[in-house]
């Protein structure tokens, strides 16, 4: 299948209706995911056309919608809050849809690494938010499907799924209105949430650690995909762990110097604001105050920055012939990759305050290493918007570094094959469309009378025997005009 109800970029000879036509709006099919990450909640609304069967059907986003405040987890202990911070924006669909479909519309909720956090340090807590958003989604008059807790290898697995779609790399729609099978390579996915970040790609390589393996069967074809999910290495938790690292390294006494902070910068908290999860459980100081004030003075020192962050990852272990990290197997990266969610807001956030387009393992050192120099009222200067996480962005980097470099193995040759990306067409990339995808059934097993279409290199081929064949003709016809003004002149 493909990625819009025009495809992510249009094709010649297709219209696409304007979406406030009403015979189009008839004739369409919707579908709602309730995102519920670590860091906020988002919903989006998928589209498609009701007069096709699954399995041919073009689905394109239809809006979004941003929950103020933050994810469902953050409202452990809190009796409704979760159920309640998403109306605003359940109220919303209830308009971008058109009634006449609101009942036939699936709505699904997917929580991710926020809530795996939360079901193991207080489970019961976890099964409450998830009863009380289910109950709260019951009560609107859409065809709700479920509230769940996604694993990080699902994750992985629906954002490659996504991706894929949205490139049409599974299936595209032809010039003369087949359906086509294009015979491309897949592009590996790699996201970078709040709580987790997921890698996840085609391999022919085996797959040591079973754990990592995923297979998915799409109109016929087989693929064999690696993925995994790094818990506690999303964005937040990142932070968290880093500070935690400091304060265990340095004391836990008011003051803490923090490399990855520009110098410029200090700021109060509580220590339960650093220990509180259980990604920092085994850094916790003894005695531990959770009210004892720290206060954080950022020092903007780029090679200490790196030093400790490098400590939070571990390179040492691997009972496999080869690992990314944490003892972790990985198979050598190969193909292409686009990279969403955090690591593009960090890559647009590199070129905007360096000049720096970061292609390169050698550009993003350089970038990394300017950004963390940086002191905070030049940041300031050159981002005022991002001025509540201006003092983040060099640890944000640098981790960026470390996890691609060193830990999933890009190189020179490699890492200009990374895109990065927020969107494609008007699709947000992530994991909610494979979701939606695969849960309604749009994404069928086998296929569905699909056409073979050639290779890039098939058609290379046949566009030079097309132009051989052409300058044969030519000359042909030349020599045989250049004959007869011969013969004329003779005569």
């Amino acid at each position: 299948m493909l990625s819009a109800i025009c495809p992510v970029q249009l094709k010649p000879g297709l219209i696409c209706e304007e979406h406030t036509s009403p015979a189009y709006q008839w004739s369409s099919k919707y579908g709602v995911v309730l995102d519920a990450g670590s860091s906020h909640t988002a919903m989006y609304i998928y589209k498609w056309p009701a007069d096709k069967q699954n399995g041919t059907g073009i689905v394109t986003q239809h809006s979004e919608c941003h929950v103020k405040g933050g994810g469902v987890s953050s409202y452990a202990g809190e009796r409704g809050g979760a159920g309640r911070s998403l109306e605003p924006c359940l109220d919303q669909a209830l308009k971008d849809i058109p009634k006449s479909r609101h009942h036939l519309t699936p709505l699904y909720l997917g929580a991710t690494a926020g809530m795996r956090l939360l079901n193991i340090s207080k489970p019961i807590e976890s099964e409450k938010i998830l009863k009380e958003v289910g109950s709260k989604l019951h009560t609107y008059p859409f065809d709700f499907r479920g509230a769940t807790i996604l694993s990080g290898q699902e994750e992985g697995a629906y954002g490659w799924v996504t991706v894929n779609y949205l490139l049409e790399n599974f299936i595209k729609y032809g010039f003369a209105g087949h359906w086509l099978s294009p015979g491309r390579d897949t592009v590996g996915a790699l996201d970078f949430g709040g709580a987790s970040t997921q890698i996840t790609f085609e391999t022919a390589d085996v797959v040591e650690d079973k754990s990592n393996v995923m297979e998915l069967r799409l109109y016929g074809r087989d693929y064999h995909l690696y993925t995994q999910s790094f818990l506690c290495y999303g964005r937040d938790q990142v932070l968290r762990r880093l500070l935690a690292h400091l304060v265990k390294n340095q004391g836990a006494g008011p003051h803490v110097s923090h490399p990855c902070y520009p110098a410029g910068f200090n700021v109060s908290m509580k220590l339960d604001k650093v220990f509180d999860s259980p990604c920092t459980a085994d850094q916790m100081p003894t005695p531990y105050s959770p009210q004892d004030p720290l206060t954080v003075i950022g020092t903007g020192h780029y090679q200490h920055c790196l030093g400790n962050m490098s400590k939070i990852f571990s390179f040492d272990r691997c009972s496999f012939s080869k690992c990314s990290f944490d003892g972790v197997f990985q198979p050598n990266v190969t193909g292409s990759f686009m990279a969403f969610s955090a690591f593009f807001y960090t890559h647009v956030f590199l070129q905007r305050t360096t000049g720096i387009t970061v292609t390169s393992p050698t550009l993003l050192e350089g970038a990394t290493h300017t950004v963390c120099n940086m002191g905070y009222q030049e940041m300031l200067e050159k981002a005022p918007d991002q001025k509540g996480r201006l003092q983040d962005y060099c640890a944000a980097s640098v981790f960026i570094q470390v996890l691609m470099l060193q830990g999933y193995g890009f190189d020179e040759l490699s890492f200009p094959r990374i895109s990065f990306q927020r969107k494609a067409g008007d699709t947000s990339i992530g994991w909610a469309l494979g979701y939606m995808l695969s849960l309604s059934s749009l994404l069928p097993g086998e296929s569905m009378g699909l056409r073979k279409a050639l290779r890039p290199e098939a058609w290379a081929g046949l566009i030079f025997l097309f132009v051989f064949l052409i300058l044969i003709v030519s000359g042909y016809l030349l020599l045989k005009t250049c004959q007869k003004k011969d013969s004329d002149s003779i005569i």
